[in-house]
């Protein structure tokens, strides 16, 4: 062998693992696709996991469609029973509109909407009950229009209030829509949701088209049928929106919310979160007093509440905050200021809610029991708040609907 080659350093070979890697996976719409470089350069594409059975394709493919993106870690707990609901309430909806007369919509809706629009602030402090109204007032619209070839004398008056409670329902549903919404919505994903929500609506909308069609020229034929179909559809519709309404973990604070918070708090000493209270709201008679959050009563007139010799020694009890409360015999009042926040309710709250609690036990006189509790509260509300917040409530806004606050 030639010395020379023996002795002459050999040249060092590339670096095999230097070497970067020469494919990657990339997932868009839930579909994942292996990008690979072949050994002539070119970039190949292949579908991941294309062997998966045509009914996972199809399911995936649904979802992708009428689900948000990331469900089911982008939405609230719920939200698949809400849309199971809704889509039957749509799909029930849609076939019963069909059995229905269709005729003097316009104006007589036009005034139902006008009416309607004044309550906006009340469907704001209960979205739930408000949607439930609002369906229960087209099922009675609809109805009426059915009815209305059997009364011809009547024939005007039944169609057009028909069409009456048609237009408040409209109104009703579409204004309490994104408070719904908004209770499912994370990471900012409001719009997706609402875009996705919308699709399943229309969807079973038409779906529900093709069943009216069908049983209009079948079972619904007559009036007989319309009479005995009608009902059950209706019954159905109600009962798919109380379960798609009550699904919905709304983490804004009303004053029935925030009285089932405080009285949890005060029995357990835990925070209850919206998934907690949502199946236990009252949706029928939200205003009811809670016995075990001090039973308070908010938003009534102040000068019924208070005579205007008392107001100053009430404002002077607790001259830093943004509420007024006064004990009687049967409740107490709370008045809030214009500019009062849900913190300020629920620090209200908490103070009647200590009140009654320490009455109970015997202590002293009213005002002593009131500055107690009021000191007992201030010690406990930052660690309270904060729990609050980690739970998911939203504690900037007390939705008080048209209950009366004062300014000075």
């Amino acid at each position: 062998m030639n010395l020379l080659a023996m002795i002459q350093p050999k040249k060092k070979e590339p670096d095999k693992e230097s070497k970067g890697p020469d494919f990657w996976i990339e997932t868009f719409n839930n579909v994942s696709r292996l990008y690979k470089f072949q050994a002539d350069g070119r970039l190949s594409v292949k579908v991941v996991d294309e062997s998966r059975p045509v009914i996972h394709k199809m399911v995936e493919s649904f979802l992708n469609k009428f689900f948000p993106s990331g469900y089911p870690y982008s939405v609230s707990e719920g939200y698949l029973r809400y849309t199971q609901f809704r889509a039957l309430q749509h799909l029930t909806s849609a076939a019963l509109s069909v059995l229905s007369t269709q005729i003097l919509k316009d104006g007589m809706q036009h005034v139902g909407k006008l009416i309607c629009s004044n309550m906006g602030a009340r469907m704001d402090s209960e979205p739930k009950s408000w949607r439930i109204l609002a369906d229960v007032l087209y099922d009675l619209g609809t109805g009426l229009e059915v009815l209305s070839p059997l009364c011809p004398q009547l024939f005007l008056e039944m169609a057009g209030l028909g069409n009456f409670a048609k237009g408040m329902a409209v109104v009703a549903a579409r204004a309490t829509r994104l408070p719904i919404y908004s209770s499912f919505a994370k990471e900012g994903n409001l719009s997706d949701l609402f875009a996705k929500g919308e699709a399943i609506s229309t969807l079973f909308n038409v779906v529900g088209l093709g069943v009216g069609i069908q049983l209009a020229s079948t079972v619904c034929s007559s009036m007989q049928g319309k009479l005995l179909v009608g009902p059950l559809l209706s019954v159905l519709h109600i009962y798919s929106v109380a379960e798609e309404i009550r699904a919905a973990p709304v983490n804004t604070l009303n004053p029935q919310r925030t009285a089932m918070v405080v009285a949890d708090f005060l029995k357990t000493g835990n925070v209850s979160s919206p998934a907690d209270l949502r199946y236990r709201e009252d949706l029928l008679f939200p205003e009811r007093v809670i016995e075990d959050a001090g039973r308070v009563k908010v938003g009534r007139a102040l000068r019924k509440v208070v005579k205007p010799s008392k107001f100053n020694e009430l404002r002077e009890m607790f001259p830093e905050e943004k509420f007024l409360i006064s004990r009687g015999s049967k409740w107490t009042d709370m008045v809030l200021e214009h500019s009062a926040t849900g913190e300020d309710a629920l620090r209200g709250w908490l103070v009647a809610g200590y009140a009654a609690e320490m009455e109970k036990s015997g202590h002293g006189l009213s005002d002593v029991v009131l500055q107690e509790a009021y000191v007992k509260m201030d010690k406990l509300f930052p660690s309270f708040l904060s729990e609050l917040k980690i739970k998911g409530w939203h504690t900037d806004r007390f939705l008080d609907g048209t209950g009366s606050r004062f300014a000075l």
